[in-house]
């Protein structure tokens, strides 16, 4: 296996990406071999505040068993703000896309996975790729697919504030406001995406998942969504691994990384 922790930029860029506070990383973890795989990039969740490592690591070692090369994305938190995040995730897409040949990958079957403010990354590149502000070769940084497991998504009535005041500030404008309420912005361009959700989530209410559904379906692009009945808010894989602070364990809920492989299978026609 590969395994290196790769700069996202150069240090003559950092004045420019305005990153003072942090140095943005993307952790490899490549099986290598003659065999030419998908990948799954990683943004774990953290309210935009930090990077949890229970979805990290733990997320890419079950996308590796599934016979996916997989990415963690060590992405800006606060005190970096919008657009430095973004910006950040579309940079790691044209990184894993420049290099595919070399670690054999296949540039059509790249997947972005993410969890609670990492879901909103994620899905901020799913429907934002093709901005100009990103500055990235078109299509190079656009996801085959997402995943989203519990994500933020609105920043309406179901908005989870402190993810936003984290990105955004607190005091953020009408139309940035607007321009990060994802479920405003799927188009015929968005990538098939894969959605999960308790219906009890405390922290990120489940409305956010629906919502961006309702506007896939609405588009008119795949999706496969699962609503879970019992479970607080990040679970990561819901399982002994990723267990926290008496969190619990969640059977159940954990069905949902095999639900996602097979989801994945099925679309990258594996």
């Amino acid at each position: 296996m590969i395994t290196e922790t790769i700069k996202l930029w150069d240090e003559s860029s950092y004045k420019d990406t305005g990153n003072t506070h942090f140095k943005p990383t993307l952790d490899t973890y490549i099986l290598g071999g003659d065999k030419k795989r998908g990948a799954v990039l990683i943004c774990p969740g953290g309210g935009y505040n930090f990077t949890s490592p229970r979805e990290a690591e733990p997320i890419a070692l079950q996308f590796n068993a599934a016979s996916y090369d997989a990415f963690v994305l060590n992405y800006s938190v606060n005190p970096n703000l919008h657009p430095k995040p973004i910006l950040d995730l579309s940079k790691a897409m044209n990184i894993i896309r420049e290099n595919a040949d070399k670690w054999n990958i296949d540039n059509n079957k790249i997947a972005v996975c993410g969890f609670s403010a990492g879901g909103h990354l994620a899905a901020s590149l799913g429907v934002h790729w093709d901005k100009s502000y990103l500055n990235g070769t078109p299509k190079m940084n656009k996801p085959n697919a997402l995943i989203l497991g519990y994500p933020v998504i609105t920043s309406g009535d179901y908005a989870h504030r402190g993810s936003f005041n984290c990105l955004l500030g607190k005091n953020p404008g009408e139309s940035v406001l607007l321009d990060m309420s994802l479920e405003k912005h799927v188009s015929s361009i968005t990538p098939p995406t894969f959605l999960w959700h308790t219906s009890n989530d405390g922290s990120v209410p489940v409305e956010n998942t629906l919502l961006f559904a309702n506007a896939l379906s609405e588009n008119k692009i795949p999706f496969e969504l699962h609503i879970y009945p019992d479970g607080p808010h990040g679970l990561s894989l819901a399982n002994e691994e990723t267990e926290e602070n008496g969190m619990g364990v969640f059977p159940h809920v954990a069905t949902w990384m095999q639900l996602c492989i097979q989801w994945l299978n099925l679309l990258f026609s594996l």
